[in-house]
């Protein structure tokens, strides 16, 4: 065989081998070696040079450099690719096994994460929590919480009727009437849930809103009880130098009754945050209790408020 078929032989050989590699810089190396060290394939090709006749030697020399430069440079470019590869592929720390992370869509919302805190502190003190019916008869929204009919104290909510004597609910008192009828006392729950009220929409009032209604039913429950109970939830979730108020007030199915202010240094005035006061025995009436022997006092805030003002 010529030297020149010789030539074109490891030209094919040398194009198969690194057709074939796996990208492993070990195998490039492997290569390498086969054809460019000094037993190689380049080599012994090299070796035959003295053999050939002076008239074509100087020819077959520059043919076999020309053998020895492209396989030089076709393996530099294997072992820059491998290595450039490397780099995009290189995660320090990263384990490919692992679960990728689920990304977040969005937060709690403000007025959730403000009735979970309020949820909290209450059930801190020994409050369950319960739910009711946003629509409901007259009897449980108004009847049972000493709104007689044609009340003015009806007039204070304006309300949507479903029909004449079923209506969406006005506050979350409604549920204090639930929880009597079907439980025996003692009581202690707070009753979280939205309310409705047919009002005008403006910037400052809409027509749905949240209140967090609270009940305590037990023999010898007292009006300093409410106080030291909403004294330490206003400390709690607006800090211990939060200055309050309490100023006497109405409502039908409490007596006495009173609302709740605090000191709002950014708008520099006193501003409500909640209603409460001591169970009407008319209201323990409608619902079948012995007023002589239980007491109570109940409690309702908006939460709507509580978040602007935190």
């Amino acid at each position: 065989m010529s030297l020149q078929e010789n030539i074109d032989s490891v030209r094919k050989e040398f194009l198969t081998d690194i057709e074939s590699l796996n990208d492993s810089q070990s195998n490039v190396e492997s290569v390498r070696l086969k054809y460019l060290s000094r037993n190689g394939l380049v080599s012994s090709l090299f070796s035959m040079l003295p053999s050939l006749s002076r008239n074509i030697r100087p020819k077959s020399g520059q043919l076999l450099n020309d053998l020895k430069t492209y396989i030089e440079l076709e393996i530099t470019n294997c072992l820059k690719q491998i290595k450039d590869d490397s780099k995009t592929n290189s995660f320090s720390g990263l384990d490919s096994t692992l679960p990728g992370k689920t990304p977040s869509f969005g937060g709690t919302h403000i007025l959730e994460q403000t009735l979970d805190e309020i949820k909290t502190i209450f059930t801190s003190i020994g409050f369950k929590i319960e739910y009711g019916p946003e629509t409901d008869d007259d009897f449980h929204n108004f009847g049972a919480l000493n709104f007689p009919e044609h009340h003015p104290a009806r007039d204070m909510q304006d309300t949507f009727f479903i029909n004449e004597k079923t209506v969406l609910r006005t506050h979350t008192s409604n549920v204090q009437i639930h929880l009597m009828e079907n439980q025996s006392p003692p009581l202690r729950y707070i009753v979280p849930g939205r309310v409705y009220r047919n009002e005008a929409i403006s910037y400052k009032s809409y027509c749905l809103f949240h209140q967090v209604e609270g009940i305590f039913v037990d023999k010898n429950v007292s009006f300093r009880q409410l106080k030291g109970c909403l004294e330490y939830f206003v400390s709690q979730i607006f800090g211990s130098e939060k200055k309050m108020r309490w100023r006497p007030s109405y409502f039908p199915f409490t007596e006495p009754s009173a609302e709740v202010d605090i000191w709002d240094e950014q708008r520099n005035q006193w501003l409500e945050i909640l209603g409460c006061g001591m169970i009407d025995p008319a209201v323990f009436k409608n619902v079948k209790y012995d007023s002589l022997v239980w007491k109570g006092y109940a409690f309702g805030m908006g939460v709507e408020r509580i978040a602007m003002l935190k």
